[in-house]
């Protein structure tokens, strides 16, 4: 057996469960917390939330545009970017992605006997698409399915409880939800590892990095300004053009 797939089989998906059960319990705790919060110190905190998400997703994008070369800063990235969103955009308006995972929701909504919060659907998309795009994700994912280190998943499983007790704290149990999304899109590119890790190059971590981070950026912008929300889950495919465009560009 090649050393890459050596214990795959034993630990396979067990930092998929570890950041799963991260996020319940990080949403339990928050939960906790939000019967403690009067109304006008839950508002103030999920607009500082979307500020902490906004300053995320734009570091991690700069971060991978900007470099120095020869002492000079260059930027990088721009065109793989415009037509990584330009391709995903069109792809995920076509399948209807937001109204699909809006539909999940629902769903979930009756099942958890939450009818009544008109709050759960919103808290259910924002939480899933912060802790489901990014990097971490996906490499942290890959290294669980083919060596079994989970080390990058737990990383990533401390901060998604933080994020998500807080989300929980404001927005309320929908967010508690996101564990579902994560563990299927993760526990299939665990599934997958063998298949996706060729695919993964420096080039194409670093572009999945700089358009996942701007996608946050943009759940941080629903945040904020809720009325006027951006529809990131139809922009999700652009994470599939970005790893494309590295074989490309």
């Amino acid at each position: 057996m090649p050393r890459a797939y050596v214990g795959a089989g034993v630990h396979l998906g067990v930092g998929c469960i570890v950041n799963a059960g991260a996020i319940v319990v990080g949403g339990l705790l928050g939960l906790l917390l939000k019967n403690a919060l009067p109304q006008r110190i839950s508002d103030t905190l999920t607009k500082a939330i979307g500020i902490c998400v906004l300053f995320i997703g734009l570091s991690g994008a700069l971060q991978n545009m900007f470099t120095i070369e020869d002492g000079a800063l260059s930027v990088g990235g721009t065109m793989m970017t415009i037509f990584s969103f330009i391709g995903g955009s069109i792809l995920g308006g076509a399948l209807d992605l937001e109204g699909r995972l809006e539909r999940f929701g629902v769903w979930l909504r009756k099942r958890a006997g939450a009818d009544g919060d008109s709050g759960f659907l919103n808290a259910f998309l924002t939480a899933s698409l912060t802790v489901c795009i990014g990097a971490m994700a996906v490499v942290g994912a890959i290294n669980d399915g083919l060596f079994g280190d989970i080390s990058l998943l737990v990383t990533k499983s401390i901060l998604d409880a933080i994020i998500i007790m807080v989300m929980s704290a404001t927005m309320g149990k929908g967010c508690i939800f996101s564990a579902i999304p994560v563990a299927i899109f993760q526990g299939l590119v665990t599934l997958f590892a063998r298949f996706l890790q060729p695919i993964m190059t420096a080039q194409a971590t670093s572009n999945l990095a700089l358009t996942g981070s701007i996608l946050v950026f943009c759940v941080g912008v629903n945040l904020i300004w809720d009325q006027q929300r951006l529809k990131v889950a139809n922009m999700l495919p652009t994470l599939i053009f970005a790893v494309a465009l590295a074989f490309v560009l």
